[in-house]
């Protein structure tokens, strides 16, 4: 499933929505680190991410899901859709 926004757009959009700046990230990264994440030249660790969206006090399921669904209220419904019914399987077929 290819993405219908980038993690680049998604972050800086939620960045922006929590009126944070890039320097309010500096406990987890430097300014640099976060203007190369929001240009789309690098890309975070699962680690690296989840401290991330614990500034903009987000789950990184949020992010991801803006980053799939873009800004469509109907879309990511449909992916939260998916994604319960996937995860309802994995764990039937585990437990």
């Amino acid at each position: 499933m290819a993405a219908k926004h980038t993690l680049s757009e998604a972050l800086k959009a939620i960045r922006h929505a929590r009126g944070l700046s890039q320097e309010d990230f500096s406990n987890v990264s430097s300014r640099t680190y976060m203007s190369t994440l929001e240009r789309d030249l690098k890309s975070p660790t699962l680690n690296k991410l989840a401290e991330l969206c614990d500034v903009m006090e987000v789950h990184p399921l949020t992010l991801l899901t803006l980053a799939y669904a873009g800004k469509n209220p109907k879309r990511a419904e449909l992916l939260l859709a998916q994604v319960r019914r996937e995860l309802e399987q994995i764990a039937g077929d585990g437990a």
